[in-house]
């Protein structure tokens, strides 16, 4: 049985009709159901294959690379929103967000060496990150 669902059904009757939250509550019952399936994941997971998973490595540290880019992301919407058209604002900062994310990650040293090398241009990366003294 999935309990993500059951928890998006239920969350979605009691939110989206309360008219200070109105769809937004949909959208809160969305992420529930998904941290509700990840983690029900990561326990069968652990328990089936024996896997060593670090939180701080694959919860922490991408939560804060996360809010770093939701915040940087939502200022730099503020300033161009007040510049530019609204929809080239949001384009942009959404551009702006998955630099942001992706720097975060490097910055936080989510992935390891041998982890980057494995991805297309790993070894030139792995080369600059190095030269730069961030790994």
């Amino acid at each position: 049985m999935d309990f993500g669902v059951i928890a998006k059904l239920i969350l979605n009757l009691i939110l989206v009709p309360i008219p200070e939250i109105g769809v937004n509550g949909a959208a809160w019952a969305s992420v529930a159901c998904h941290v509700i399936a990840f983690s029900i994941s990561i326990v069968c997971l652990k328990k089936a294959f024996k896997l060593k998973l670090p939180i701080n490595k694959f919860v922490i540290k991408p939560l804060i690379a996360t809010a770093i880019m939701g915040i940087c992301s939502y200022f730099m919407y503020l300033v161009l929103s007040g510049i530019i058209a609204e929809k080239l604002a949001t384009i942009l900062a959404i551009i702006f967000a998955v630099i942001i994310y992706g720097l975060a990650i490097i910055v936080l040293k989510v992935f390891t060496k041998e982890e980057i090398r494995m991805i297309p241009a790993g070894d030139k990366i792995c080369s600059i990150l190095t030269k730069l003294k961030i790994y």
